[in-house]
């Protein structure tokens, strides 16, 4: 038996195998073929939320008046809060709808790189911007590639199921 240093040949040469031997046994398995069942929801969510963000703070003027009539209506206010509420009302609701848009551009900007990382597993991220899923919105059609949702009222609580109240009725 030959050594070389003070390690035998025939014991380096026996621990080269069972290191390419565990290198095989281990690795085997993940080069096997799986069932393809990626999740792009992540991804999907990702895109509609940079893409209708600028929808959103655009169509906030609306959105906002829209809120506050619906808010004067179903509050039980006084009178007086009737008649004092609108102008600074409007002027808060209208910060918040451009406010709620742009954290919605920033919470697809930040899903957008996991939302890659996670298009080849079966797993999803939750919502970074909650609202988004939640809340009633001006347009709100489920589409094969894409959720098309704008004019999100930033304001309002979320309904339960996601839904608007017109559409639950």
């Amino acid at each position: 038996m030959r050594s070389v240093g003070s390690v035998p040949v025939r014991h380096s040469t026996l621990a080269l195998a069972a290191s390419l031997f565990a290198l095989v046994t281990f690795t085997l398995p993940l080069l096997a073929p799986t069932r393809a069942a990626a999740s792009p929801e992540t991804l999907k969510r990702s895109a509609g939320n940079i893409l209708f963000a600028p929808l959103d703070i655009a169509a906030s003027p609306f959105t906002a008046g829209k809120a506050l009539v619906t808010n004067l209506r179903e509050a039980d206010d006084p009178q007086w809060m009737r008649i004092v509420f609108p102008v600074p009302g409007y002027v808060w609701m209208l910060g918040v709808q451009i406010g709620g848009g742009a954290l919605r551009e920033v919470a697809g900007l930040l899903e957008l790189v996991p939302g890659l990382g996670l298009l080849f597993f079966e797993a999803d991220l939750d919502p970074l911007f909650d609202p988004v899923e939640h809340n009633e919105a001006l347009v709100d059609l489920e589409t094969p590639p894409l959720r098309i949702k704008f004019g999100v009222n930033y304001v309002a609580s979320p309904s339960p199921s996601g839904r608007s109240a017109e559409s639950r009725d």
